[in-house]
């Protein structure tokens, strides 16, 4: 049997070496001395095709010695999982995935992406062999540029390929232009943080020129530069790279920009998102939330829209460990009628407060709340609109001496508080305070304050009296003088 018919059969590549064991010699056992050790390549051979480089376009694998191209199939590949692929093909970082139609069927190895980054080679997770379709996979790596030991797709250590070599950049060699540059062409957004040491050293030898860019270049091996004069490079000074989030995300259909369906922009499109598979929670919600710098997420749920329209779909798993919800997208083209809604804390509504008398007793309604007469029994309720289950209402009550709280759980998004026939001592500000607790989090809204005045029918009606007298005795003294300064000065005739 030939070396190149065994590694065929264990599906592995062709044959990069053959020879004996260094252990053999020739005092060993005849039978040992004809052993050979026989290195195959990497049965994970791929390769990306059509595209502007040998690091963009339909993505092929080579399985039983055939090349065919991957079908996402109901997988949803993701930024994630095309970075493994990127890796495999020596090529940069991961800059796009999508599933694209061709306009004929043809064979195809149907690849599930959940086990992509977790398995050692792509064999292990092929779910059929036999499958023809008109999609197919296409991926974007970066040609020369990568960040390394990252904390996401999109920071990291900056390293440079020339010559089918990897090397880290110095931190003197790159400025904010450089910078601008290399986030572009990864496909993130603009520089936030660029400084040596940021994401561990290395001995490596560095690359030797500086980059002197405009800011406006597709690529960084497109600036210009002179050599450095180095190879090597000072302790702390390898540099690291943070971008901006590729993240354009929003929540719309709600007042609040902390609240709504959440919509993502790609492209100059903006589409809803749809949960691939299941996961999708109040966890994943707080990803949004933290992203649009709106607090902590207290619901989400699946919503259903009139129409059928353009969505992405977004698999919640990913979520929660990728460093950008543009790395968890499926970017095929898909038509749906559902939504994601998300509600973060900033949008917590505040709570109505009313009040209500009972019918054997006077109350008059003023600007900042009510007046009443003592003895008559009245009630204040705290509601809020239905946007959150459960909950609590503390009612609020303080004087000019003391301050008072009851607290109630929320019934039908409302709480009743029932007092007795009202006393002088009831005579306040009130106020509703909602309070809500989800994910080990506590939030909490305030209403309007309202006043209460309390007051004695007899003392009132006393009061009311000397006031009617009052004035009746100032209007008949301001008649009595103006009357007797009208006579003194009419003429008398004699």
């Amino acid at each position: 049997m030939s070396a190149e018919t065994l590694c065929r059969q264990l599906d592995c590549g062709s044959v990069l070496s053959l020879g004996r064991p260094e252990s053999s010699s020739r005092t060993d056992p005849p039978s040992y001395s004809r052993n050979l050790q026989i290195t195959c390549s990497d049965p994970d051979e791929v390769r990306s095709v059509g595209g502007s480089s040998t690091c963009s376009g339909r993505l092929e694998w080579k399985h039983h010695g055939e090349w065919r191209p991957v079908d996402p199939f109901y997988y949803s590949w993701t930024l994630k999982d095309a970075a493994v692929i990127c890796r495999r093909l020596d090529c940069g970082s991961a800059v796009s995935t999508r599933q694209r139609e061709e306009s004929s069927c043809r064979p195809v190895w149907v690849i599930d992406s959940d086990c992509v980054e977790s398995k050692s080679t792509l064999k292990e997770c092929v779910v059929t062999e036999d499958q023809s379709t008109f999609s197919v996979l296409e991926i974007t790596c970066s040609d020369s540029v990568r960040l390394v030991n990252r904390t996401g797709l999109c920071s990291g250590r900056l390293e440079v390929k020339s010559d089918q070599r990897w090397s880290p950049v110095c931190e003197e060699d790159l400025d904010l232009q450089g910078a601008q540059v290399v986030c572009r062409e990864l496909g993130c957004g603009a520089p936030s943080v660029f400084k040596g040491g940021m994401f561990g050293e290395v001995e490596a030898p560095f690359w030797t020129r500086d980059f002197r860019c405009k800011g406006n270049e597709s690529a960084l091996l497109d600036c210009g530069g002179s050599g450095s004069g180095r190879n090597t490079c000072s302790p702390g000074k390898a540099v690291g790279l943070s971008c901006e989030s590729p993240d354009y995300i929003r929540l719309v259909g709600e007042p609040s920009r902390c609240a709504g369906t959440l919509e993502m922009k790609d492209v100059e499109e903006w589409k809803p998102l749809v949960e691939w598979g299941s996961g999708w929670d109040q966890r994943s919600a707080a990803v949004v939330c933290t992203i649009l710098k709106c607090g902590s997420a207290v619901s989400t749920r699946a919503v259903k829209h009139e129409n059928r329209r353009p969505v992405w779909w977004i698999r919640a798993p990913c979520v929660q460990t990728a460093s950008s919800l543009f790395q968890c997208l499926n970017h095929g083209l898909y038509y749906n009628y559902e939504g994601l809604e998300v509600i973060c804390s900033d949008s917590l509504l505040k709570p109505n407060i009313t009040f209500s008398f009972s019918t054997d007793g006077v109350s008059e309604a003023m600007p900042q709340g009510f007046q009443a007469l003592i003895g008559t029994s009245f009630n204040i309720t705290c509601s809020i609109k239905p946007q959150y289950e459960g909950g609590d209402f503390q009612l609020i009550f303080s004087d000019s001496v003391t301050t008072q709280s009851y607290t109630l759980t929320a019934v039908n998004h409302s709480a009743h508080f029932l007092f007795p026939p009202a006393t002088q001592s009831h005579g306040g500000q009130y106020s509703c305070v909602y309070h809500l607790h989800v994910l080990s989090h506590n939030f909490s809204s305030e209403s309007q304050t309202l006043s209460l005045t309390v007051g004695d029918p007899l003392r009132d009606l006393i009061i009311r009296c000397v006031v009617l007298i009052g004035g009746l005795l100032i209007y008949d003294t301001a008649l009595y003088c103006y009357y007797k300064v009208k006579t003194r000065q009419i003429p008398r005739d004699y």
